[in-house]
């Protein structure tokens, strides 16, 4: 029986390649295909960024390799980022009380 990580990581693959398989390239996403995933999948997220040009600016940051895309690599690093920094709330909030 997988563990409660392995099963974290299947969802992050599944995910990715839900959005990914959209348009084009199956191992990638498209601006559109992340826009979709963060609205759908990190909504909350997306609710504190009162930027319209948000989505653009990660687009920008998350394509490492300069392709226009974003594949599952560039897309890891971008939920570690995330995940980082609710960690770092978390902690935050803890010492608070």
């Amino acid at each position: 029986m997988p563990s409660e990580l392995e099963n974290a990581m299947e969802m992050l693959i599944k995910v990715f390649h839900r959005y990914a398989s959209k348009e084009g390239d199956s191992n990638s996403l498209c601006r559109r295909e992340l826009k979709d995933l963060m609205e759908n999948e990190l909504s909350s997220f997306l609710k504190t960024q009162k930027d319209p040009a948000a989505v653009d600016r990660i687009m920008k940051d998350l394509d490492a390799n300069g392709d226009g895309e974003v594949n599952f690599e560039e897309f890891v690093n971008f939920v570690v980022a995330l995940s980082t920094a609710c960690a770092n709330n978390y902690q935050m909030k803890q010492r608070v009380k």
